[in-house]
């Protein structure tokens, strides 16, 4: 008698993990940011040589590619040194700036050949995108850096969330292509952080969190991406990124989450490739 065995169990452990590094960002987005990120809000609890053990054991456990977030990752003052940390360590980095400034350095930083940018747009009209950013200039100073960077050639992808009725979303998305961004992603605003409706659930998530990703938020907590902050499932600092990853409660948060149809792209068979993290990033 031969017997099958048994396929090994899908590793717990994400390929792309989302690194929370500030709550700090020049804009307020008053009825759109997950994090409540401010001018007046601080880096958070974690220093730089968490962030960077945090980000050695990501690359020890399997993590393939970090995302810098906040806030807005470049006003953390260690923001170029954890980046180089990863670098060094042979991860892949994007960077989700709101490029509302951005430094000399940084642009240098974002040529290196295996950086990548995010950005959010709102609406191809000015009053529009200061209406959900919250600051008036905000909209010249993104666009011109959008066309900065595709000038550069640094891969960027921008994300465009429908905040109100009649924001002109369609006409943003063909803008952005006019000016030669190669991925523009839309999405709906959701019920976390200064966008909630009511309070926020499993069903307010994309489908993918957890599922071949995960986010470490300021505090260190882990959480199954940035959106689904509500649900902590250990400590990074505490814990540990294996012993989080490797634990019940990521694997019982992991099953709580539903897929959503249409949610996660395709790979070459027509099944679902929750690994393609890029192309399944919400529109934050």
């Amino acid at each position: 008698m031969t017997i099958t065995p048994e396929a090994p169990a899908e590793s717990a452990v994400p390929e792309f993990l989302e690194l929370e590094i500030t709550g700090r960002c020049q804009l307020t987005c008053p009825s759109l940011c997950y994090a409540k990120a401010g001018p007046t809000e601080g880096h958070g609890s974690m220093t730089t040589d968490d962030w960077k053990r945090v980000i050695s054991e990501a690359a020890e456990i399997g993590v393939k590619k970090v995302q810098f977030i906040g806030g807005e990752p470049t006003l953390r003052p260690d923001f170029e040194g954890l980046v180089h940390c990863a670098l060094v360590l042979g991860l892949d980095v994007q960077v989700y700036s709101n490029v509302y400034r951005v430094r000399h350095e940084h642009w240098e930083l974002f040529g290196h050949r295996k950086v990548s940018l995010a950005t959010s747009y709102y609406s191809d009209v000015a009053e529009e995108h200061e209406q959900v950013t919250g600051r008036k200039g905000s909209h010249a100073a993104t666009r011109a850096n959008i066309i900065e960077a595709v000038r550069r050639g640094s891969p960027l992808q921008v994300g465009i969330v429908e905040v109100f009725d009649g924001q002109r979303v369609t006409e943003a998305r063909e803008e952005l292509l006019a000016l030669g961004v190669g991925r523009v992603g839309t999405d709906r605003v959701r019920s976390v952080g200064r966008g909630e409706t009511h309070e926020p659930s499993v069903s307010d998530l994309c489908g993918n969190c957890a599922k071949g990703r995960a986010a470490v938020m300021t505090d260190g907590t882990v959480t199954p991406c940035v959106l689904g902050r509500f649900l902590g499932t250990g400590n990074a600092r505490a814990d540990g990124l294996a012993e989080v990853f490797g634990g019940q409660m990521w694997a019982e948060t992991a099953a709580r989450i539903p897929p959503r149809a249409g949610a996660c792209p395709p790979d070459d068979s027509g099944d679902c490739d929750p690994s393609n993290t890029e192309a399944c990033e919400p529109a934050y």
